[in-house]
């Protein structure tokens, strides 16, 4: 399976240096890269891509509205915000936006290739330092609006478990490690999580944990 994606970042580097990165994978091809929001819209209704990677600050339209126009459309490609800023507010709006996932534009070449595959498959990786520092700086400001929201149905101990490791930063094989499980019971358990909290992705998973205090808390 070829994964295709439209990168959009207004800085010509940023864009030839993430497609010679993903070129150079046999599953990869970059059907489009372009400047703007707007010319982003345009390449994903063209292209169908499988992935977007996405800025936040970029002329005419920024990352954050490009992300809520697609959000929630069935033949909308996954998105993959890559920014400079680690605390930035439009991260935070990004989050609960429905972005798949979250770098800094200094990750490493074989982590944007491993949130773009993460991505592809309707999973998701997110940069530690982002997940970490981003949703602590993000908890006392939820905590003062209101309570985080209730699951469906509460969580077990294993899960709870679980989404601890997820809201630090850890991806599906390095919570398997640690909890001493199988990938396939990380993924049943998040599955499970996802349905309980009527969340979109991991990201919001891991939000929903810091505003919870969960996150917090000793396993």
């Amino acid at each position: 399976m070829t994964i295709s994606v439209v990168i959009a970042d207004d800085q010509d580097m940023v864009r030839t240096g993430f497609r010679m990165i993903l070129e150079s994978q046999p599953d990869m091809e970059v059907v489009a890269d372009v400047v703007d929001g707007e010319a982003a819209l345009a390449a994903v209704e063209q292209h169908r891509p499988d992935v977007l990677l996405l800025d936040i600050r970029m002329p005419r339209m920024d990352g954050l509205e490009v992300t809520r126009r697609l959000a929630g459309h069935p033949t909308s490609p996954r998105i993959v915000i890559v920014t400079t800023f680690d605390l930035d507010e439009y991260v935070h709006a990004a989050l609960h936006g429905g972005a798949s996932g979250f770098l800094l534009k200094d990750a490493s070449p074989a982590m944007l290739v491993e949130a773009v595959r993460a991505a592809a498959v309707g999973d998701s990786l997110v940069s530690p330092a982002i997940t970490v520092r981003l949703l602590r700086e993000m908890a006392p400001r939820t905590t003062a609006a209101g309570a985080a929201r209730r699951p469906a149905e509460p969580l077990t101990e294993r899960e709870r478990d679980v989404v601890r490791c997820l809201a630090r930063g850890l991806t599906n094989a390095e919570i398997a490690a640690e909890l001493y499980v199988s990938l396939s019971t990380v993924k049943t358990h998040l599955a499970n999580v996802q349905a309980k909290l009527d969340a979109r992705n991991r990201v919001e998973i891991a939000a929903w944990a810091w505003e919870s205090g969960l996150a917090a808390t000793a396993p």
